[in-house]
């Protein structure tokens, strides 16, 4: 199973995700959820039942870009799948 990622090309945080994991290589499944009902459904469903995305939902956050590793485990935060010398 590829590393899936849960996100809108309209956010510029996932815009940058998805750049900087092409440039180092890393092979990904882009889901946009802006532009299909399922996938919306899907990640909503995912981000209602995982404790990871309770600060982002009281403080009004979508919780995009969402990564969801090839073990299963989820991740808000992108740059920590990048090579260290790309971080920044």
């Amino acid at each position: 199973m590829l590393m899936k990622i849960y996100g809108s090309m309209l956010c510029k945080d996932c815009v940058a995700c998805c750049e900087a994991l092409d440039r180092a290589g890393i092979p990904y499944t882009f889901l946009n959820i802006t532009e299909d009902l399922a996938v919306l459904k899907e990640f909503l469903r995912l981000r209602d039942e995982n404790p990871l995305f309770q600060d982002i939902k009281e403080n009004g956050g979508i919780g995009i870009p969402c990564i969801v590793r090839e073990d299963g485990t989820l991740t808000l935060d992108w740059e920590t799948l990048l090579p260290g010398e790309m971080t920044r």
